[in-house]
């Protein structure tokens, strides 16, 4: 069961980490991120939809991230992910919802996250942040 526990698991988290960050800094499309999900196995998109809910959270995602993040989603705003991250407050259990609603369900997470994301970049991080996954380079940067 890749994603679920261990090894695979932790790589499976770093991964999604890096992923969703620089699709939150613009240094990878939401296409490119979506892609990626779609190529883990069923149990690791739960747990990345897990991790990415988490990020959310963390970033105290608003009502008003959650519509603007649906709206560059590309996902209808009545799909499940989209009604339940603009509820206030945002309900989550991304994971819970049937395995063909994962990818938008990704798609909306992401989208959300990187709108709060960069909200709190802006302010409570500006000048200061050592946040280490405020500070990626470019994916082509990489050695």
């Amino acid at each position: 069961m890749v994603g679920s526990s261990g090894e695979d698991g932790q790589a499976t988290r770093r991964e999604a980490e890096r992923v969703v960050n620089e699709v939150a800094q613009g240094l990878r499309t939401l296409d490119d991120g979506a892609a990626w999900f779609s190529t883990l196995s069923p149990v690791g998109r739960q747990a990345v939809l897990r991790e990415v809910g988490g990020y959310a959270m963390q970033a105290h995602i608003t009502a008003a991230d959650g519509r603007a993040g649906v709206a560059r989603s590309g996902v209808k705003p009545t799909a499940n992910p989209s009604v339940m991250i603009c509820m206030d407050p945002p309900r989550y259990g991304f994971a819970t919802l049937p395995a063909d609603e994962h990818v938008t369900a990704f798609r909306v997470l992401v989208s959300v996250f990187s709108v709060a994301d960069t909200r709190r970049r802006q302010t409570y991080c500006k000048g200061t942040c050592g946040h280490a996954w405020h500070n990626l380079s470019r994916p082509d940067e990489k050695s």
